[in-house]
């Protein structure tokens, strides 16, 4: 595998019976910005101006939720990657399983695998980060 491994976390992902409460009670009691959205994002500054340099998304999935399959765990984490392609052949290659879609999106690329115990992984190549913020939420 090459050097570049996973750069930190991109985000925690967790089913909830009714995610709109639960996020109400993070809310309330842990003073996190769910607001109307059943997600957040805690962005990271990187120097004294407070500038972004990067984001984790905190989320809340329905119970029945298809997201996380083929995985039956009750989260997913999400690995921010710097090079998404690269990181998933080298995966291939190395056995682990990897899943075929690869999707974009104006905040980054996304692809899938899975652990040796079934959790099912998200792998975040970021890009334009400030267009994916709690300020849009």
């Amino acid at each position: 595998m090459s050097n570049k491994k996973v750069t930190g976390i991109g985000g925690v992902f967790i089913k909830a019976n009714n995610p709109k409460e639960l996020c109400a009670w993070y809310d309330k009691h842990l003073g996190t910005t769910f607001g109307k959205n059943a997600y957040m994002v805690f962005n990271w500054s990187a120097n004294k101006n407070d500038t972004p340099a990067g984001s984790t998304t905190f989320s809340f999935f329905k119970e029945d939720s298809n997201y996380f399959a083929p995985s039956t765990k009750q989260a997913m984490l999400n690995f921010r990657v710097e090079n998404l392609e690269t990181t998933l052949e080298e995966l291939r290659k190395a056995g682990v399983q990897v899943f075929d879609n690869v999707e974009e999106y104006d905040y980054g690329k996304f692809g899938w695998i899975m652990d040796a115990e079934g959790n099912k992984i998200e792998l975040w190549e970021p890009k334009n980060e400030h267009l994916f913020n709690e300020d849009e939420s």
